[in-house]
């Protein structure tokens, strides 16, 4: 089954007209992006978009073979001219397939939003799903096969992935983690981010956030074989995102798994009974998170990294840190001398070779504080230079490595 990407981008297109925002005003040239509408095998046509005749013509194909035009989602505005020869556009009802006479079978997907996804099965058996924007499927389930929703079946009759999936991934991540919840979206799947607006900036930022996704995007007018073999993006199995105080690291770390369902937080700040003002930061925080996620408040690291589990975030080490120095008396001169440092030592060492052997997917926080000003007490500068020294060691054990400045996120490894 071919596919041609006619348009990728958000319904009214990359630039916004009249948007003065940098993202729209670097989105020149191939960053440029038409409403998404997809043509396969040149007889079926999802979304029906301004300039779909000529965006085919560019890519090497006619719309003139087409004898199905499906709609995904509600289009605002005046409705779009039908060009010449083309059917009337429609849509299938929620759960209802149809088939066609090229042999292709098209299944729509509910979804919590206003809308249609649709599952297309070619003459060959490959499956592809692609979703509108701002929809995810609705009423799936774990990975048992209990009320999915969707019609996908391996050859053995039980559930298997699709070989491609076509998703407004960055504005509604959490549609690909429930995907991925149900086996929809497996190691293999080619996904697609479509819909692509001005939520992330062009380039090298925008592959990067998709990566990190197990996502990419291509440039309209791409044709794609569902089902051959494509470098599907490696995810990093272990991050360490490095910034300074509201620097957006935690919100950096969050975008990279909030694609993953069931993921257990990590808070390593405790509650701080009485402290109104960290009650509000951890409300925040909790308000960000996606609803799948597990909290869990505790330090005790390592047999976390050493369980087999869905991906940890880890926030933050900075605050391991400090509790690790309470317990074994790291301000205290005397008790640093007389066996702390060297217990600190141990318990940071533990703590990296804890990393080192998981075999869960990790991304951990922590804070850059050795390039400000040189604290102006002993215990300070001990706290200063022993969380350099813990950044480094867990670094060490990172395939990724990011360090978030004024809300950009610099790759420093991966």
């Amino acid at each position: 089954m071919e596919l041609t990407l006619l348009g990728t981008g958000a319904p009214e297109g990359l630039p916004l007209p009249d948007c003065p925002c940098a993202v729209c005003a670097t989105s020149l040239g191939e960053a440029a992006r038409a409403a998404t509408a997809l043509l396969v095998d040149g007889v079926l046509l999802l979304d029906l978009t301004p300039g779909a005749a000529l965006a085919a013509a560019r890519a090497g194909h006619s719309l003139g073979g087409v004898r199905q035009v499906l709609l995904s989602h509600p289009h605002d505005g005046p409705a779009v001219e039908v060009p010449a020869g083309l059917p009337q556009p429609g849509r299938v009802a929620d759960g209802r397939e149809l088939a066609t006479l090229t042999g292709h079978r098209v299944r729509a997907v509910a979804l919590d939003a206003p809308g249609s996804g649709y599952e297309v099965t070619g003459p060959d058996g490959e499956r592809l799903l692609y979703l509108p924007p701002g929809g995810a499927p609705a009423g799936l389930a774990d990975g048992n096969g209990n009320g999915f929703g969707l019609g996908f079946t391996g050859a053995d009759g039980g559930r298997a992935a699709y070989e491609m999936v076509l998703a407004d991934v960055l504005g509604r991540p959490d549609g690909l983690a429930r995907l991925r919840a149900a086996g929809a979206v497996g190691p293999t799947t080619d996904v697609i981010a479509v819909h692509i607006g001005h939520g992330a900036p062009p380039g090298k930022e925008l592959t990067r956030r998709l990566a990190a996704a197990g996502a990419r995007a291509v440039p309209d007018g791409t044709t794609l074989v569902v089902g051959a073999y494509e470098d599907v993006p490696d995810v990093p199995r272990r991050t360490l995102v490095l910034g300074g105080a509201r620097s957006g690291k935690s919100v950096e770390a969050e975008r990279r798994l909030e694609a993953f369902p069931e993921v257990l937080y990590v808070a390593t700040g405790g509650t701080r009974n009485g402290d109104a003002e960290w009650a509000d930061r951890v409300s925040l925080h909790r308000e960000r998170r996606p609803g799948s996620w597990r909290t869990a408040e505790t330090c005790d690291l390592v047999p976390l990294l050493a369980d087999d589990g869905p991906p940890l975030l880890i926030d933050c080490l900075s605050l391991w840190l400090t509790h690790v120095m309470d317990e074994v008396n790291a301000w205290d001169d005397a008790e640093w001398a007389g066996g702390g440092e060297r217990r600190l030592r141990e318990r940071v060492a533990e703590l990296a070779d804890a990393v080192r052997a998981t075999r869960r997917t990790v991304v951990a926080v922590s804070n850059e504080v050795g390039s400000g000003i040189v604290p102006a007490t002993a215990s300070g500068r001990r706290y200063r230079d022993e969380l350099g020294r813990l950044n480094a060691a867990f670094a060490a054990e990172c395939e990724h490595l990011l360090l978030v400045v004024a809300g950009q996120a610099l790759p420093l490894r991966g």
